[in-house]
């Protein structure tokens, strides 16, 4: 399929920016939803002439096409767009840690050191305590005998 140049451009551009692309299964759609100046079958068969080439992961699921660019063509597309090395897709930023937070899950709460939430030591206390008291139950004789329900109902006990 013949796509103009402009039309090209727009698309690399566009999978460059994010990184990723998505594309409905709909080859008569007039417009791409995320390029309305685009055909949604243009968007389609560029990105399925990368995915030959080894440039973009292709995934379909749901009637939906999702597009990844690989690192291939992470430098196809650089060589392409004319961009520098310091310039990345958003898929393949870090994300940078917020100020102000120590690291770790969770902060630092109630003035402890190290990050992790940690419950008081209170609350399961009861289950710890060992105060040589006897516990209640049944005593070391009892045999507990069920009434003639279920299997075995009719075998004479024992």
């Amino acid at each position: 399929m013949l796509i103009s140049k402009q039309n090209r451009r727009v698309i690399y551009e566009t999978l460059f920016k994010e990184g990723v692309l998505v594309a409905p299964k709909d080859f008569n759609r007039p417009a791409h939803p995320d390029i309305p100046s685009v055909r949604n079958l243009e968007v389609i068969k560029a990105m399925q002439s990368l995915t030959s080439k080894g440039y973009v992961k292709t995934q379909f699921s749901w009637q939906w096409y999702y597009y990844t660019l690989t690192e291939e063509g992470l430098a196809y597309l650089r060589e392409f767009l004319n961009l520098p090395s310091e310039i990345v897709p958003q898929t393949h930023m870090k994300p940078a840690r917020p100020q102000g937070r120590p690291s770790g899950y969770g902060g630092n709460r109630e003035g402890r050191e190290g990050g992790a939430y940690r419950a008081p030591r209170g609350d399961r206390e009861y289950r710890r305590r060992d105060d040589g008291a006897e516990k209640e139950g049944a005593s070391g004789d009892y045999r507990p005998r069920f009434g003639g329900v279920g299997r075995g109902a009719g075998a004479p006990p024992s």
